[in-house]
């Protein structure tokens, strides 16, 4: 990451704090998504918890809201043991409901979980302070905010738990403005220990990008305070504001959003932290080839249900390309890919390319059931199953008999009328007259819905003739979801393309989730994680990676040249494939957080000589 362009730093080479002393910092992130699995800050904190243990040992933990629902299977009590288990202890004396124990993630961290529900008593006066002291008014039937302010209270009580007996240094690292709200608390209050803030996307931002095409041209001439009154986030974004101004070391994840952040939050990132995961590497490399292969297989048998009904064709010059995320039509590229797909459908209708392209477009939607007819396929699909395993155990037995007496039997002959009979019919069950629907499933309200919208303007409605078929999937994929029937990892590594373009992703998980397990991706240079990519390669994008120029061209632009692409991607023959599955899956080493934490150390050596 170039410093001198982004201001920020990005990590160093940092030693550990005061070593061999008996006062060692601890360290704790606290952050709304501990323990409770809602979007990426999730990803984040869990797949960096071995990471920051090889630092911070036993001294590390995480603090999050205890909501019951989740308890069962993200935590395990523990005895009120060691500084946090004590800290806990004392708040029990206090009458504050806290539980102190292990994450169920890999590492199994230290965790503190805060019952925000018990400070309900007092939320007016924990509320009113917030308006007293820094200006920020919470309306009172917003549950949301009623939650985030009380949770920010019990954090701050529990801060200051862990300094009560002196001299050991603490940094509090806090996630978000959910968990913002005790930064302003806590410095309010003089606070001995050092904070930490890491905004990994403002929330103004974020409706800024929705509504305006122009966001990152307008970007410094927004007037924050009228721009939040206006989209009624005022309460958030005054939270988010206070806590970057009130943190010691404010942070972010990419050099977009810290551009984001100067304009509406009115101050720099101090340290840029960029997003890593845990890359498992392969003992061999045939073995992610195997796995695609196999996984391929389990997407095979979904397309045979949606599309043979109609019409077939051959899955051996079949690509599965995939986008998916949070439903942010504009944001996360959506119409850019759909529109893009439009152009592919035709430049491959009137092309001599003998490939047909399967996109599935993978988000969450409200959904009423998922759609009968693709119910019914998959039934019947089992029905097939069911025929053929039977014909061949008793084809298998009377040929092996006749072969031993030494006859060679007329096959039409082996097989019983039954089963006969019972595959005519549900061959005859199986055919249908109209072509594949787009829809896996029922949506509320498929009138308003702007990907199916623009899915129909496109004329993407799966026709025979069509060369690019699209599945528009509104719920997300796992093992308990009867169509595919196996875990999203899994789907991935049978695709052969991930499509990510998106106008505003301060990070982006998807595309690097990606490459790490060896698919191919596309993302944009408005997003974090293409950004990064730029810096890390500004020559050429690595090969299988594509890193779509948004900020300085049109829609239509854009469109075209991710048309292109995905054009040449259907030129690449089987071996090609396999060679940049093999790149992208080595360049994802980059992301380990094994390297990716240093800039996190950076962050708490930069807040600890900032305060002693």
């Amino acid at each position: 990451m170039n410093q001198e362009t982004t201001g920020v730093v990005t990590g160093r080479s940092a030693s550990v704090r005061r070593p061999g002393t008996q006062r060692e910092p601890l360290l704790l992130e606290a952050a709304w998504e501990v323990c409770n699995k809602v979007g990426g800050i999730y990803t984040v904190l869990q797949s960096k918890v071995r990471a920051m243990q090889a630092r911070w040992g036993e001294r590390y933990c995480l603090v999050g809201p205890f909501l019951p629902q989740a308890v069962a299977l993200e935590f395990e009590p523990a005895p009120l043991a060691g500084p946090f288990g004590e800290a806990v202890a004392r708040l029990h004396e206090l009458g504050v409901d806290a539980h102190f124990g292990r994450w169920l993630v890999d590492g199994r961290p230290h965790v503190i979980l805060l019952d925000h529900l018990g400070a309900f008593g007092r939320l007016h006066e924990i509320k009113y302070r917030l308006w007293s002291d820094h200006g920020i008014g919470l309306p009172g039937d917003d549950e949301l905010l009623n939650n985030v302010a009380a949770f920010g209270d019990l954090c701050r009580e529990l801060m200051f738990q862990l300094t009560s007996d002196g001299g050991r240094p603490v940094v509090a690292h806090f996630h978000e403005w959910m968990a913002g709200a005790a930064v302003p608390m806590l410095r309010q209050s003089g606070w001995p220990g050092t904070i930490v803030f890491t905004t990994h996307a403002t929330l103004l931002g974020r409706f800024l990008a929705m509504n305006d095409e122009w966001f990152y041209e307008h970007l410094p001439t927004y007037d924050p305070g009228a721009e939040a009154t206006r989209y009624q986030v005022e309460p958030q974004w005054r939270i988010e504001q206070s806590a970057a101004h009130g943190a010691h070391v404010f942070t972010t994840v990419s050099d977009v959003t810290a551009e984001e952040c100067r304009h509406l939050l009115g101050r720099r990132p101090d340290v840029l932290l960029p997003n890593g995961l845990n890359i498992q590497r392969f003992t061999a490399l045939h073995e992610f080839h195997n796995l695609h292969r196999q996984y391929k297989e389990k997407i095979h048998e979904f397309t045979i249900g949606h599309f043979f009904p109609s019409y077939s064709f051959d899955l051996e010059r079949t690509l599965y390309f995939f986008t998916s995320g949070r439903f942010e039509y504009r944001n996360k590229g959506m119409d850019l890919t759909v529109d893009a797909l439009a152009r592919l459908n035709q430049r491959l209708m009137h092309s001599d390319l003998d490939v047909t392209v399967v996109t599935f477009i993978i988000t969450r939607r409200p959904v009423r059931s998922i759609d009968v007819a693709a119910l019914q396929s998959r039934a019947m699909l089992e029905e097939f199953r069911t025929c053929v395993d039977a014909v061949k155990q008793d084809v298998g037995e009377r040929l092996f008999l006749a072969a031993a007496e030494g006859r060679t039997p007329d096959l039409d002959t082996l097989v019983e009328d039954y089963w006969r009979l019972r595959l005519r019919r549900a061959i005859a069950a199986w055919r249908r007259d109209v072509p594949p629907g787009i829809m896996t499933h029922v949506l509320e309200d498929d009138q308003h819905d702007e990907v199916l919208n623009q899915l129909r303007a496109c004329r993407l409605w799966n026709e025979a003739h069509d060369r690019v078929k699209v599945i528009y999937h509104p719920h997300f994929i796992s093992t308990s979801n009867p169509l595919l029937a196996i875990e999203y990892e899994q789907f991935v590594r049978g695709c052969h393309l991930g499509i990510f373009p998106s106008y505003y992703e301060p990070w982006g998980y998807t595309p690097l989730e990606s490459i790490a397990l060896g698919v191919p991706a596309v993302t944009s240079d408005l997003s974090g994680f293409g950004s990064y990519l730029k810096q890390l390669h500004p020559q050429r994008d690595p090969s299988g990676i594509l890193v779509l120029d948004r900020r300085h061209r049109g829609f239509q632009d854009a469109s075209e040249a991710l048309a292109q692409h995905l054009h040449e991607f259907c030129r690449l023959d089987r071996r090609e494939r396999m060679a940049q599955r093999n790149e992208v899956e080595q360049f994802s080493g980059l992301f380990d957080w094994s390297r990716l934490a240093t800039c996190y150390h950076e962050a708490y050596e930069l807040a600890l000589d900032r305060v002693g």
